[in-house]
């Protein structure tokens, strides 16, 4: 290990630590004590507010008041890391408080003239598949923060010109074709749902004593599709040629899942109210279907295929 990485790598492995001795460095790198108290030189240039404790049981020690400790990133990583963000540029609302184009300055003031020309070439030749996120989703923030608590929140939600109210606790945010939404299970049914945020017109979060009861978000996460098939699911089963497996890697959905052995076949399930939304997603896959099981969700593809023709019949 060269030392630039050794000493980015001690800055993470220091970073969380109140106090260390010089035996922890030289036995975790294989170090020699000379090579050490180097390393420790080092760190205090870059930044790292270390300290010594002198006497017999002597220790280093790291200031509590501090800011997170310099981290090394190499040229393509600081890249990378830029790209990543420029992608925050799609979104109309993010769940956090900030904006993208302060961020992007900040960054760009820690990058020299050169770097910067390089990254604004990089910007006319890369190009991303992002959906453009166009509505506004004003309580991701509380949303997230509620998922983190593991608290149940008041919502009310539009949908078809009609406000509703729901007791959730919510466990998952996701982006998803330019929307949010947000993944929970209600208080006083204990079915799973999904809502999407820029439909949520009101939030707050329940105080503990008013629920009996609140779930760990890992113990959701894993019942997820569990809690979502409970009630009447309807499993389908859509084989498709081996090419076609590049749609499905491109878009699809939790409840289904792609299985290559001697045929490729795209097995899952939906709940009753949901066929013409399952029927619309294969439709995409055109000629390409070979079978599709069951039989009222082959009508419907059918019937759906049939009006199309019509439409552009009459046109």
């Amino acid at each position: 290990m060269q030392k630039s990485e050794r000493l980015n790598d001690m800055i993470r492995y220091l970073n969380g630590r109140e106090y260390f001795n010089l035996i922890d460095l030289m036995n975790k790198y294989n170090i020699s004590k000379s090579t050490a108290l180097r390393d420790i030189s080092s760190l205090e240039q870059l930044g790292m507010p270390i300290f010594s404790e002198h006497g017999r049981h002597g220790r280093y020690g790291i200031l509590k008041n501090r800011l997170l400790s310099p981290i090394i990133f190499t040229l393509d990583e600081v890249y990378a890391l830029y790209f990543a963000m420029l992608t925050l540029q799609s979104y109309q609302s993010t769940p956090f408080h900030l904006s993208v184009n302060k961020l992007n300055e900040k960054f760009e003031n820690c990058l020299s003239i050169m770097q910067i020309e390089q990254i604004h070439k990089m910007k006319k030749v890369l190009q991303f598949e992002v959906y453009p996120h166009n509505n506004v989703s004003v309580f991701l923030d509380k949303i997230l923060k509620s998922i983190i608590s593991e608290s149940f929140c008041n919502i009310q939600y539009v949908k078809n010109n009609q406000k509703k109210s729901y007791h959730v606790q919510f466990f998952k945010i996701s982006a998803k074709f330019g929307q949010w939404y947000a993944a929970g299970i209600e208080l006083h049914t204990n079915k799973y749902r999904v809502f999407r945020c820029d439909r949520i017109t009101f939030i707050e979060e329940i105080e503990e004593e008013e629920t009996n009861s609140r779930f760990l978000i890992d113990e959701l996460l894993e019942r997820s599709l569990e809690i979502y098939q409970s009630g009447n699911s309807i499993n389908f089963q859509v084989e498709i040629v081996d090419q076609a497996k590049d749609i499905f890697y491109k878009e699809h959905y939790p409840s289904m899942q792609l299985e290559i052995n001697n045929k490729t076949v795209i097995k899952g399930f939906y709940t009753l109210g949901e066929e013409e939304f399952i029927a619309n997603y294969f439709m995409r896959y055109g000629h390409f279907v070979i079978s599709v099981k069951p039989e009222s969700l082959k009508q419907i593809i059918q019937d759906k295929v049939k009006n199309l023709l019509n439409h552009y019949q009459n046109l």
